[in-house]
């Protein structure tokens, strides 16, 4: 079999889509790095944004051992640099790696300073560890 990045990567649901994002802190889904029978080596978050109107729209990489008591993840373990997003950032895909050694991880994105906010939504891009 080829190794392809369609069959070695798979897509996750890692923030939903909604409306307008206005201030608040949304909590991605949970990536569970070890989804057997494969095990995620790494993970890419794609942050996609629509229109943003105002507000600072903030990403930032989360892990746990458990999936319920979250930390921050080491800069060492974060590939890329989180985006904070704004009316000047509309548009526009990001991508932000977690290359730790969690089982689980997120991301989380926090708004503040808006009264119309923004669409920012994003997926997360699993890296299947190749068998040999």
């Amino acid at each position: 079999m080829r190794r392809t990045v369609y069959s070695n990567t798979r897509a996750l649901q890692a923030v939903p889509p909604a409306g307008l994002r206005t201030n608040g802190t949304v909590n991605g889904t949970t990536i569970d790095r070890w989804s057997n029978p494969v095990y995620f080596s790494s993970v890419m978050f794609v942050v996609h944004t629509g229109t943003v109107t105002d507000g600072s729209h903030a990403v930032a990489v989360q892990e746990s051992d458990n999936g319920s008591a979250w930390s921050a993840a080491a800069a060492g373990d974060v590939q890329g640099t989180a985006p904070t997003i704004t009316s000047a950032n509309g548009n526009t895909a990001y991508e932000v790696g977690y290359v730790g050694s969690k089982r689980y991880t997120r991301i989380t994105l926090t708004t503040s300073g808006a009264t119309t906010g923004g669409f920012v939504d994003a997926v997360a891009i699993c890296g299947i560890q190749p068998t040999r």
